[in-house]
């Protein structure tokens, strides 16, 4: 081992004490149900209409293909770095640094983006809401409490996440109250809006909700980044991946399906950037719209807890690899005595997402854009060779019908790319944005850690 990495005797290990239930809290809280549905579905309506969902069961389909390689690999490899350790125990120590530098900007980046949205959310029940404040102090508070106990915060994140649960049972419930249309017509006969009346979906519209749908059920695999933390990971690990995945595609697709078959004025929703807040908010009054609104905003506060255990665990993981040089190596290491989480990490995370709260939403959205693309072609490539050389041979969770899977994902990955490229303005700048963060990892790697023999870390205990 480099000597650069922090020894073995030094480092305190994270302590285990999930279960499934608890890493599957914690999971779902990091796809956000309900914000997924009250923020991102709307933008799939208002490009694809009805398409959306066709687009729901392409994407679904794709993620079950890739939650099938986060389950195989996961269980060969639940360590908390997550995706750079599969990949760099598969595909070599440089393309396993270029996986860790993507995922660098892009679990940086999540924090501030949520934070900023949640005034996107809030704008109709408080107007004056400062954005970038409010972010500050939510990204803040957001990172205290993620440096309690885990079990604490498993606890605290299922609780929210029950409310997310009713919310969108409530949307369900009201969109079936008075059935307007056959749901079967969406999948025959798709229609999109077009000036002031609908028109029939393009492939073209479906194709570019779909990858938006992909976006919005995205988070299932940030159960690897626990598993150090979880009784039996190697074997109870692929379990709460696919849970995880099955309820985002009910709690999502469901809301979202009836909606559209209880919708009076079909293009009027198709068209509302606040489709499903409307609904709720004609069937049961301004109030109740409100009080919707303001338990989405505690979904995203949610997502942020999740989201904050998850990233200072991802750096914990590269810390113990050194990555980054002694000081901040045994800053993201040390575990706190009481708490066993790695707090002075959870602390640098949190400063960081609090800074890129001053930068502008949009700007952030289109640096991370692309970066997902990266990461799932990334484990995709890892599990066939894995399999090819054996690296994974030792995975106690095995894909079915394999090579299917990552080829079904190479495949939706690449139609993916082209049709992102060919968004001059906000898709083209996204992977260009991401080529950039491949380079500097590469280089990064080629000029200081391949002459310390970088490799990535596999905790025996």
């Amino acid at each position: 081992m480099p000597e650069e990495q922090l020894s073995s005797a030094a480092l305190v290990p994270l302590a285990r004490s999930l279960g499934v239930a608890g890493v599957l809290f914690l999971t779902l809280s990091v796809t956000t149900p309900a914000s997924s549905v009250f923020v991102i579905v709307p933008g799939m309506l208002q490009v694809a209409g009805t398409g959306a969902i066709w687009a729901t069961i392409i994407a679904g389909l794709v993620c079950v293909a890739t939650a099938y390689i986060y389950a195989e690999l996961s269980s060969a490899w639940p360590v908390a770095g997550g995706e750079y350790v599969m990949v760099a125990h598969t595909l070599g120590p440089m393309a396993g640094f270029v996986m860790l530098g993507i995922n660098v900007f892009n679990n940086l980046i999540f924090l501030p983006v949520a934070g900023l949205g949640i005034r996107e959310v809030l704008v109709g029940v408080i107007p004056a809401l400062p954005q970038v404040p409010t972010a500050i102090v939510v990204v803040g508070v957001c990172t205290l409490i993620g440096l309690l106990n885990i079990r604490f915060n498993a606890l605290v994140t299922g609780l929210f996440l029950l409310i997310e649960v009713v919310a969108l049972l409530a949307v369900t419930a009201f969109g079936l109250i008075d059935v307007q249309r056959n749901p079967l017509n969406f999948l025959t006969q798709p229609v999109m809006t077009a000036g002031q009346g609908l028109a029939p979906a393009s492939l073209t519209a479906i194709g570019v909700a779909a990858s938006i749908a992909i976006f919005a059920f995205n988070g299932y695999g940030a159960a690897v980044y626990f598993g150090e933390e979880m009784h039996e990971a190697p074997h109870r690990i692929a379990r709460s991946i696919m849970l995880a995945l099955i309820f985002t595609l009910v709690l999502e697709g469901v809301p979202l399906l009836a909606a559209l078959v209880g919708a009076v004025d079909l293009r009027v929703m198709l068209a509302s950037p606040n489709p499903f807040g409307d609904l709720v908010t004609a069937m049961a009054g301004a109030r109740a719209g409100q009080a919707m609104a303001l338990g989405v905003a505690l979904a995203i506060v949610n997502a942020i807890i999740a989201w904050v255990l998850a990233c200072a665990r991802f750096f914990y993981g590269t810390a113990r690899d050194g990555s980054w040089g002694r000081p901040l190596d045994r800053w993201m290491s040390a575990i706190h005595p009481r708490w066993g989480s790695p707090w002075l990490g959870t602390l640098l995370v949190g400063a960081v997402g609090m800074l890129l709260c001053f930068l502008p939403l949009r700007l952030l959205e289109v640096w991370s854009g692309a970066g997902l693309i990266a990461i799932y072609a990334g484990i995709a490539i890892a599990a066939m060779v894995g399999r090819h050389s054996g690296a994974s041979r030792h995975a106690t969770y095995h894909m079915p019908l394999y090579p299917l899977a990552p080829i079904v994902t190479l495949v939706a990955l690449a139609l993916i790319t082209v049709a992102t490229w060919q968004d001059v303005a906000e898709g083209r700048p996204a992977i260009i944005a991401t080529i950039i963060q491949i380079i500097i990892a590469a280089g990064y790697y080629l000029l200081i850690l391949r002459r310390r023999r970088w490799q990535a870390v596999v905790p025996t205990a």
